[in-house]
């Protein structure tokens, strides 16, 4: 909590902060109080919205041959990170049922939810809700409550909203990874089931994350999600209709800048994204993007996301480099447990994880 700003003319944050968190009700409780503005421990100032260009990027997972599938996924690997697919093995009405589970838990009664609240990390808790994991270490809380299960729990302990779905929904899902990981596999020049099997990928670590972003009456004071990247191999996201996911994208004017650039919802598309374990593996081949969600007036907005990444604790990931072109390592080697626990102390404080791991330019 040492990043917490001290109470200065009046305001104690600390103070505002634990009685929020105290509530268990997360920030679908301040909407249904009524709440008519954003309360001082969600305002960011770097909420004000860039003007942003949609993607349209999207791949046919099924159609395409795969040579062409290859190029396509290495294409967007490499480049933004981001990439969305269709006729990718998941029913549409499976999309929906899984959007409408997550909704149907977090518009449940408070005290229905209350059980599940917990600022516990796994393994001791597989799943918990929580209204921002980061609450006491961010700058500026984000309109955003979430249910996260790990999917290695008995399905009894899945919320009741959530249990007829989850188990088929992340089978299917699982097996797009499958598909993913081989192709981007292949992107680098390896046989298809490295990145599954030789890196262990697609082991039991598969998680989910249910996110609820309340209509929120003053948009521009905050954040859904501040800007992040993802601590996994690989993460596939369904997202509602709502919009207001943004992907930062270096411009290509020659100076090094960037840019936010929505990634809009496609009826039955999946969004796929690159983690920092994929960018440090890679050796920063592929790209591990930054991005973000807008706080809107409009919504609820619901997204699942699904984060590939192995349980084996011991298991030791270092940079894959290429002898023949006396590639050298970017990254140092690190465990999955160092990684993630590096993460949740840091919060989403805008800054690149994988900083902290890669190596000096320094012979």
């Amino acid at each position: 909590m040492a990043s917490v700003p001290a109470a200065s003319s009046g305001y104690d944050r600390l103070s505002e902060l634990k009685a929020f968190d105290a509530t268990k009700a997360g920030v679908k409780g301040l909407v249904d109080a009524g709440v008519t503005t954003v309360p001082r421990i969600f305002q960011d100032p770097a909420a004000a919205a860039a003007a942003a260009q949609p993607s349209s990027n999207h791949h046919d997972v099924a159609a395409a041959g795969r040579a062409d599938l290859v190029a396509q996924v290495k294409s967007a690997a490499e480049t933004v990170g981001f990439f969305q697919v269709i006729n990718h093995g998941v029913p549409s009405n499976l999309l929906t049922e899984m959007l409408a589970s997550v909704k149907s838990f977090h518009e449940q009664p408070a005290e229905a939810k209350a059980p599940y609240y917990s600022r516990d990390r796994e393994p001791a808790r597989r799943v918990r809700y929580q209204s921002n994991f980061d609450l006491y270490t961010s700058p500026a809380a984000n309109w955003r409550d979430s249910l996260f299960m790990v999917m290695t729990q008995p399905v009894n302990e899945v919320p009741p909203p959530c249990r007829a779905v989850l188990p088929e929904y992340t089978a299917r899902v699982r097996r797009l990874g499958a598909t993913l990981l081989g192709l981007l596999s292949e992107a680098m020049g390896l046989h298809p089931g490295f990145l599954e099997h030789d890196a262990g990928c697609l082991d039991d670590g598969l998680s989910v994350a249910g996110h609820y972003y309340p209509p929120c009456p003053e948009p521009h004071l905050t954040m859904g999600t501040t800007r992040h990247s993802d601590p996994s191999f690989l993460t596939v996201l369904l997202q509602d209709d709502i919009g207001g996911l943004q992907m930062l994208v270096n411009d290509e004017d020659g100076r090094g800048s960037s840019s936010w650039v929505d990634v809009p919802p496609v009826p039955g598309a999946l969004v796929v994204n690159i983690g920092d374990f994929l960018q440090l593996v890679s050796n920063d081949r592929f790209k591990s993007v930054e991005h973000r969600v807008l706080a809107t007036a409009a919504g609820p907005r619901v997204s699942v996301a699904c984060f590939f990444r192995t349980t084996d604790g011991s298991k030791v990931y270092r940079p894959i480099v290429n002898s023949l072109e006396d590639e050298r390592p970017r990254y140092r080697s690190t465990t999955v447990p160092e990684f993630v626990g590096y993460y949740m102390d840091k919060g989403l404080d805008g800054r690149s994880k994988l900083e902290h791991f890669r190596l000096s330019d320094d012979p």
